[in-house]
């Protein structure tokens, strides 16, 4: 049985287009599904420390980087390099899809190594809240509910979640952006667990999407929204 290649899955976990039936052999496979969210846990964790101010690390933390990704020389300069990393997570999408997937391991493996040493964060731009939502069960849901927010970091978009219900074992939660009349909807990715955090595409118009919706899918191959919501909440800003 064939799976996506790597780059197709490093793609889905940064939130970017993918072949319909790329999408619909990840959301079936369980294998391809699962490399999708090692994907997405680096991202996340590249993202979940927070500082008022960016910290230079030593340059021993570089050097184990590049010990990691086998570069024969560190990255220069500390914290313009730093930089020059996070600026390329943006400019790598217009990169043709193998440079695309080798950028996005450099930056997974970087973030991994720079999390795990600098636990207390300082290397990534602090999240701020543009809006929030609760997110309230559906009476097929009883008890469910959560809470969503839109968050902005470095001039990207995130939304995160956290759902407080209980869920069958089989079939997966996704998590989508709806319009306030639900004519119009995206999806955002998989939610593994109870939180969450999903960079939204940057041609998403936010004042036209303002729905965070969790739905509950199963395997079958269909990437549209199975009409099986759990929770759902419209974002204000505070």
């Amino acid at each position: 049985m064939s799976h996506l290649d790597a780059d197709v899955a490093a793609l889905l976990a940064l939130g970017e287009r993918i072949a319909p039936e790329d999408l619909a052999h990840a959301e079936s496979c369980e294998h391809c599904r699962s490399e999708v969210h090692a994907f997405q846990r680096a991202v996340v964790a590249g993202r979940a420390a927070s500082s008022d101010t960016l910290l230079a690390p030593p340059a021993h933390v570089w050097d184990s980087i590049a010990r990691e990704l086998s570069f024969e020389h560190s990255p220069a300069g500390g914290a313009d390099a730093a930089a020059g990393h996070h600026v390329a997570r943006g400019s790598g999408r217009r990169l043709r899809r193998r440079p695309m997937f080798l950028a996005l391991g450099a930056v997974a493996a970087a973030a991994v190594i720079v999390v795990g040493v600098w636990a207390s964060g300082g290397i990534v731009p602090r999240a701020d809240v543009v809006s929030e939502a609760t997110l309230d069960g559906f009476p097929e849901w009883q008890g469910a509910n959560g809470e969503a927010a839109l968050e902005r970091v470095d001039g990207h978009s995130q939304v995160v979640v956290r759902l407080d219900a209980s869920v069958p074992d089989d079939g997966y939660r996704e998590v989508w952006l709806l319009t306030a009349d639900a004519s119009d909807l995206v999806s955002l990715g998989i939610l593994e667990g109870e939180d969450g955090v999903f960079p939204v595409p940057d041609d998403v118009d936010l004042d036209a999407f303002t729905v965070v919706d969790i739905s509950q899918e199963s395997a079958d191959g269909d990437p549209g929204h199975s009409g099986d919501s759990i929770v759902r909440g419209a974002l204000s800003s505070s």
